[in-house]
């Protein structure tokens, strides 16, 4: 049969038409949230080994200062007790 597009549309024709708009619109809005989605998921990532960082070179800055006090206290021993040996 062949398709003429100057016929007359039917009711189940129009049915049919919208149903398969709002197929592809639904799909079209599943595929936005997925886009969505994957990026809120790689900002979030992104985000978290940010965040993650500084506690890492937090723990390295206080490594560094405790050596630094170390070598203070041992300076002041030198300076305050010079007849003792080192500990």
């Amino acid at each position: 049969m062949e398709d003429d597009r100057n016929a007359p549309a039917t009711k189940g024709d129009l049915a049919d038409q919208e149903t398969r708009i709002v197929d592809r619109l639904t799909e079209a809005i599943r595929d936005a949230q997925t886009e969505v989605l994957k990026a809120f998921y790689g900002f979030a990532e992104s985000n978290r080994q940010r965040l993650a960082q500084p506690e890492g070179n937090q723990g390295a800055i206080i490594a560094r200062i405790g050596v630094l006090e170390d070598r203070m206290l041992e300076l002041e021993r030198k300076i305050n007790f010079p007849q003792q040996p080192p500990q």
